[in-house]
């Protein structure tokens, strides 16, 4: 058997275990790279070529953008700009779903990590959906797809993994596009899902409403955590310590319990610990990405004060100062931004270092480090080789979209862009190749749009966040939906981006 042959086995064993038992993807890969490359490169070589493989900017990418996200969290700037989108749309009951649509979007295309902008915004939109009576479904993926859509900029996880991997491969790319491309076919299909779901009936209720009404006694709301599992009686940002937060890592930290909107954490080896169901499931994957507070959320912010206008000034240079003429690396600006913050609003950047996205930084550069072994070996140039007998770039453009679907559905979507792009580069070289843009963005939204189902976080926050009466009308129309999205989008993007051939 082949080396060759024996990475790809050994990153599909890596998905499955991760998806199916309790650890975390990004530390398997690492441990994967190790005993690869023992045997690969001997006892001697093996520590210097699995450290060559380390992502090092994508890591500061990732720590910084989430860095600076967590600070704009703290001091309520992410809550101002939900204010705002409220605001905005007049407080008229049809236009909430569209405002929560935009601010994820927003927040996501800033820097934030998908799963936790939706565990912010989504205990605000459902609380919204339970108050007036919105199917929880239509809220929920109006949230999800606002997320995604903004997810592929540039400054954002989606699209930092997506146009690294492109730009280390040599291959065309077109950040820009991707990020439309994404932004357009998510609102399509919150047009959809709108009609589908009972919008109809919104579009003539003349009902207003306020953000107070997204602050329910009974509520448990979200915030962004760490996969910090030890209390050190740090103060959290609006109320309460960390002593007074469930730490529900995503590595068996536990199986908090949902019902009724509290909250209860039941020990390893105790009663209501395993999770024996698929909603459970669902559940466990939403609190592998928030901690739960029991206390009630102060009052929402409506304007700006000192600190929140430099955030959004901050943001706005680090914007700026991404694009041409200028192309600073997003990471170092983002760090450097944060730092200035730091110093100039300390308030804000309390424990913000502990609200970095720590789990999903293991997770990207876990499964980058080993594909770089992968390439290395040349894996790609085999499975290449390979599909160039078959004389069928096509087809396999369009398998490796549904490969990227179908484990999306499931695991992880950070995880499959960092490895299924370098593979397809076989396909996008040589005198049958197909486009290269086309082929990664439809790879980029076969895999992203599937975070609907609820066994991916995303869905699963939504599942979560849902009345105990209404979980499981939630659950399974999120399934359906979900995996018709695995059946319909890839083979959509393909026929609309990859076949004509014309990116």
């Amino acid at each position: 058997m082949s080396v060759q042959l024996v990475t790809i086995l050994v990153l599909l064993a890596v998905f499955l275990i991760a998806t199916v038992l309790p650890v975390h993807m990004g530390a398997l890969a690492l441990t994967a790279t190790f005993v690869t490359a023992y045997f690969v490169y001997g006892s001697e070589d093996y520590a210097d070529s699995v450290f060559g493989f380390f992502p090092g900017s994508l890591f500061v990418v990732l720590v910084g953008v989430t860095y600076l996200f967590a600070i704009a969290k703290n001091n309520g700037t992410v809550d101002w700009l939900v204010h705002a989108a409220v605001k905005a749309s007049g407080g008229r009951l049809v236009a909430i779903p569209w405002a929560m649509f935009a601010v994820t979007g927003a927040l996501t295309a800033i820097g934030g990590v998908v799963p936790a902008v939706v565990a912010i915004i989504a205990p605000v939109g459902m609380s919204f959906a339970r108050r007036y009576s919105i199917n929880p479904v239509l809220m929920g993926l109006f949230i999800i797809n606002g997320a995604t859509a903004g997810g592929f900029s540039p400054l954002s996880i989606f699209g930092v993994i997506t146009n690294t991997v492109v730009a280390d491969n040599d291959l065309p790319g077109s950040p820009m596009f991707l990020w439309l491309a994404s932004i357009v076919i998510n609102v399509l299909l919150s047009i959809a899902v709108f009609f589908l779901f009972g919008g109809r009936t919104l579009l003539g209720n003349a009902t207003r409403v306020s953000m107070d009404d997204a602050r329910d006694d009974d509520f448990v709301a979200a915030t962004v955590a760490g996969d910090a599992t030890e209390d050190t009686g740090e103060d959290i940002p609006g109320g309460g310590s960390r002593a007074q937060y469930a730490s529900l890592g995503s590595t068996g930290t536990g199986g908090a319990q949902l019902s009724g909107g509290r909250v209860t954490a039941p020990a390893h080896g105790q009663p209501g610990h395993a999770h024996h169901t698929a909603e459970d499931r669902a559940d466990q994957q939403a609190l592998q990405t928030t901690a739960l507070a029991t206390e009630q959320h102060p009052a929402p912010v409506t304007t700006l004060d000192r600190d929140r206008v430099l955030t959004l000034v901050g943001l706005l240079v680090l914007v700026v100062g991404s694009l041409p003429p200028f192309d600073l690396d997003i990471g170092l600006m983002a760090i450097s931004v944060g730092v200035v913050l730091s110093l100039l609003a300390p308030r804000g950047a309390k424990g913000a270092v502990g609200q970095i996205a720590w789990p999903t930084v293991l997770l990207i550069c876990g499964i980058v480090t080993f594909v770089g072994l992968m390439q290395d070996q040349d894996t790609p140039g085999w499975l290449g080789d390979n599909v160039a007998e078959l004389g069928i770039p096509l087809v396999a453009a369009l398998l490796i979209c549904y490969i990227g679907g179908v484990v999306s559905a499931f695991a992880s979507t950070t995880g499959i862009l960092g490895a299924l792009i370098p593979l397809a580069v076989p396909f996008l070289q040589g005198d049958n190749a197909v486009g290269a843009i086309g082929l990664i963005t439809a790879l980029a939204l076969s895999s992203s749009i599937v975070d609907s189902s609820p066994f991916s976080t995303s869905g699963a926050l939504v599942v979560a966040n849902a009345t105990e009466a209404e979980r499981d009308m939630t659950f399974r129309t999120l399934m359906i939906w979900g995996f018709s999205m695995v059946a319909i989008i890839t083979l959509v993007t393909w026929l609309v981006l990859v076949v004509p051939g014309w990116l």
